[in-house]
């Protein structure tokens, strides 16, 4: 009762208290206070020094009381300063285990858990490289097995190893086998700069025996741990310790555990749920034992961890482009481990086709992959020694189908129209549940139903960006009516001493001042989400403004570039709006304005439009305005603060700033900070996933705090990945992690084009949110930043991102496969190709002689007429007979569908 009542008040807490009040002390310590504590910490612990780790080991429990670097005596990978408020029963630390088991002939499972209700554990002398030992059966109950467990020296590694004996007359089945993962993520209380300096965070490869938890200190510096299987330890699951009574927040994500096995989960609270494996069991017969264990290793750096991976002997999987596989993109996969291939197995069985392709020079066997049936599916590879490896895809449409299908989805069934709104929402593309199959237009969270911050914005912002990729006249007509009509006159101030300044919500609760029957009876609008009018009129979160600043920003390059789409307005109206919005940020909403946005990216490109058309005034102002934040962000250690006291969206904007402006230093620590919470991992759900965990709380329908899969951070993220990248094209780790984060952006997207806030990680869910919340900021950084990449790598060979290669004797030729074939990076000559007008279908470089063809196309040469071309790189290559215009592109007629492209002398 005690874990229900928690978890209770927790969910309370974060629906009624502002988000402020979430930093200060939880009332359930001083719950926690009342207990005895059982942990013994005040027995003492013994320390070891292994070759890279020091360890303590509490006498009492032996459970680990610290795991820190050799030389590093500060920083600890436990939550070292909760050790004395977490030494109570129910906490999960270091060294315990789960188990559900039953007799073989007997349906119901038996939970039995060595934090339950703790004991004193019975020490086995420790012998040879075994560190401490202990029978650990007294505090597990009444459990009807025999459980030892021996820290060991493993050539200088530390291992957790478990023996299970069953000591019984009957045969018993071991339906789940949890070790809880407590490492020190917990944020409560901290700085940018005590968590950057105490905290970590881990993620996990859900890959059976090749499987591995990685855990990165949030500085992205330094070495990386490893959780790595030793015996009988297959990753088969990732199960959330929700029992633990350390309150969950925007602080903490919460403790996990690494899962042997799940059979017995399966059967009971994840009943019906596909697991990315299938879940397993064993059986220990009277009088037999069987090993678990798990080593713990050292990665020298977070782009190390493959290469620590091939000197442990351990299974590593490469994916290129990844593993959210697009059904026209042909992709490849190399596996390194010093036993052979015996077999792949696909399933569903049709969802992937499979072929080797050969093997590489330094013996990585090759294969070639397509993507057949959309979904989830799975590649089982059973190497020759009987080690399995698991690797998660995800197929999809090609690129321009699912964009095409959002923006479909966007402008019928998320159109809403309503002369009679009492709100003034209409027209407008508005927030959608999926799970009903309706319009949100009331919410408890204001937000949601409300068309601004990024769960009531999203919406809308998605379907304006999409025509920024493939503009559809009939879906700018109807957004053209939106941001006329709504955006610039309701959403944003048209007019007075607040003009551009942008409002919080549209939607609000005031039922006094509103007819009787306006609110549903069903919702609780007790809560502090449900703003009223003049919080709802607020103009001072600046994270509301590159939301219409991007919408400005789209409508000028629709007028600019393309005939008969938008000519309501000048181009340089729809710029101005842009320009605008951007100071008003600043001047209207200062306070959040010190941090970097989520879509900040939107304000360089502005700046970069103001400059090409000569706007010099206007480019001046905004570039001061700008250098203002970033020599702020300059000055601090960690500069990519935020409203919330971590997050992963304001890193987009400090990294491209610092860069433009010359501050290299914070360019790379935020970098460095980023690969840390955005990893290379063959899963597609988490390969370049950048960490969000409450925003289903935010801008979710399932509010939980949570690791949310493909969440917008993922493809603003990647816009500075892929930037670096661009600057450092021998860095195939970016490109990597860049690519994946992009293509997130598509990955959740459903058949039908339904773009939801994002996919539930728990083995309980696995699934899409059921709402739109706020899905839309994530595909802003796929419509700004997506792209073909195209490298000869020194291992792989010629490989292609977003685009389908093909090698001759001498030439490489590539068909672009993104939504808008307008991004192209050639990373042998460093150059980077895009089109404000008109599609890049395919690129061929002959390599020997440096020469490079296009093949272009500008569509509807009614709307485009002509492809507008832009050239940057360090080996610079200009349009052979062609010129430049005032703005710096090449205007290539219509009539050319293949252009040459020289290198200037």
């Amino acid at each position: 009762m005690k874990k229900v009542l928690a978890l209770s008040t927790l969910c309370l807490l974060l629906f009624t208290w502002p988000k402020q009040l979430l930093y200060a002390q939880n009332p359930i310590w001083e719950e926690v206070k009342k207990r005895p504590a059982t942990l013994g910490i005040d027995q003492g612990s013994n320390n070891f020094t292994l070759t890279q780790l020091q360890v303590g080991i509490l006498k009492t429990s032996q459970t680990l009381a610290s795991l820190k670097l050799k030389d590093d005596r500060f920083f600890d990978y436990t939550p070292d300063e909760l050790l004395t408020k977490r030494d109570r029963d129910e906490f999960f630390h270091m060294g315990d285990i789960n188990l559900s088991i039953r007799p073989v002939d007997e349906l119901i499972w038996q939970n039995y858990s060595s934090a339950q209700k703790r004991q004193p554990v019975v020490s086995i002398t420790a012998t040879q490289n075994t560190l401490a030992a202990a029978d650990i059966t007294p505090t597990l109950g009444s459990i009807p097995l025999k459980v030892s467990r021996y820290w060991d020296n493993i050539n200088g590694d530390l291992s957790l190893r478990f023996v299970i004996e069953n000591n019984g007359k009957q045969s018993i089945e071991i339906g789940s086998l949890g070790i809880p993962m407590i490492f020190n993520n917990n944020m409560d209380g901290k700085n940018l700069d005590t968590a950057h300096t105490d905290n970590v965070f881990f993620d996990p490869y859900i890959g059976m025996e090749a499987g591995y938890l990685q855990v990165n200190r949030l500085h992205g510096k330094g070495p990386s741990l490893l959780v790595l299987p030793q015996e009988n330890a297959a990753f088969e699951a990732y199960n959330p310790l929700n029992s633990d009574p350390t309150p969950r927040s925007i602080t903490f994500e919460g403790f996990h555990e690494w899962m042997i096995h799940s059979k017995a989960h399966a059967e009971t609270e994840w009943r019906g749920i596909e697991q990315w494996n299938e879940p397993t069991s064993t059986v220990l017969k009277p009088g037999e034992s069987k090993t678990y264990a798990l080593r713990f290793v050292l990665a020298s750096s977070i782009k190390q961890i493959e290469e620590e991976l091939i000197r442990q002997q351990r299974p590593v999987a490469i994916g290129a482009p990844g593993y959210v596989i697009p059904q026209d993109n042909l992709a490849k996969l190399f596996l390194k481990y010093p036993e052979a291939v015996k077999s792949i197995k696909v399933y569903p069985a049709e969802a992937l086709s499979i072929r080797p392709i050969g093997n590489t020079p330094n013996n990585w066997a090759s294969y070639q992959i397509v993507g057949k049936t959309w979904g989830r599916a799975r590649l089982t590879v059973t190497y020759a020694d009987g080690l399995i490896q698991t690797i998660p895809y995800k197929v999809i449409k090609p690129e321009q189908d699912v964009v095409r299908d959002l923006g479909h989805f966007l402008t019928t069934k998320q159109w809403y129209e309503d002369p009679k709104d009492p709100f003034k929402r209409s027209p407008s593309i508005i927030t959608y549940d999926y799970e009903t199959q309706s319009q949100v237009t009331q919410e408890r969270r204001a937000w949601y139903a409300g068309l601004s911050d990024e769960a009531g914005a999203a919406s809308w912002l998605a379907a304006i960006m999409k025509q920024l990729l493939l503009p559809n006249p009939t879906e700018i007509e109807k957004i053209k009516r939106f941001t006329n009509e709504t955006l610039f006159n309701n959403i944003q101030h048209k007019e007075g001493k607040d003009k551009y300044g942008v409002v919080k919500s549209l939607f609000y609760y005031e039922p006094d001042a509103m007819p009787q029957g306006t609110y549903s009876d069903t919702i609780n609008w007790n809560v502090w989400s449900a703003w009223p009018k003049k919080e709802a009129d607020n103009i001072g979160r600046s994270y509301n403004y590159p939301h219409v600043a991007a919408a400005h920003w789209v409508l000028y390059r629709l007028a600019r570039n393309y005939n008969n789409l938008v000519s309501e307005e000048s181009w340089e109206t729809y710029l101005d709006r842009a320009y605008h919005t951007a100071l008003a940020m600043v001047e209207k909403a200062p306070h959040y304005a010190q941090f970097g946005q989520m879509e900040g990216s939107i304000f360089l490109i502005i700046l970069t439009d103001l400059k090409k058309e000569g706007l010099k005034e206007s480019a001046e102002k905004l570039e001061a305005v700008m250098k203002e934040r970033a020599l702020h962000w300059s000055s601090l250690n960690y500069p990519f603060g935020s409203e919330m006291p971590w997050d992963s969206t304001g890193q987009e904007e400090v990294y491209l700033w610092s860069r433009y402006f010359g501050f290299d230093d914070k360019a790379q620590t935020t970098l460095n900070a980023i690969l840390a919470y955005m990893p290379a991992i063959p899963h597609w759900g988490y390969n370049g996933s950048a960490r969000r965990y409450w925003d289903f709380v935010y801008g979710g329908k399932l509010s939980r705090i949570e690791r949310q899969l493909h969440h917008y951070g993922s493809a603003l993220n990647a816009i500075p990945v892929l930037t670096e990248y661009r600057r450092s094209p021998e860095d195939f780790y970016l490109l990597r992690v860049g690519h994946a984060g992009m293509l997130g952006a598509l990955a959740n997207v459903t058949e039908d084009g339904f773009g939801p806030a994002a996919f539930h990680s728990y083995p309980s869910t696995l699934t899409n949110d059921g709402i739109s919340g706020d899905y839309g900021s994530g595909f802003y950084g796929y419509a700004v930043n997506s792209g073909t990449y195209i490298i000869n790598h020194s291992e792989f060979g010629w490989l292609s991102f977003s685009g389908n290669l093909t090698k001759t004797s001498n030439a490489i030729q590539v068909d672009v496969t993104t939504a808008s074939k307008a991004r192209v990076f050639l990373a042998e000559e460093k150059l980077w190709l895009t089109t404000d007008a008109g599609q890049i279908l395919a690129l061929q470089y002959y390599p020997h002689t440096k020469e490079i063809e296009l093949t272009l196309s500008s569509g509807a040469s009614d709307i485009v007429p002509y492809v507008l071309l832009n050239i940057e790189g360090e080996n610079t290559y200009s349009v052979d007979g062609v010129q430049k215009d005032k703005q710096g592109s090449y205007r290539i007629d219509n009539t050319s569908r293949k252009i040459k492209l020289i290198q200037k002398k």
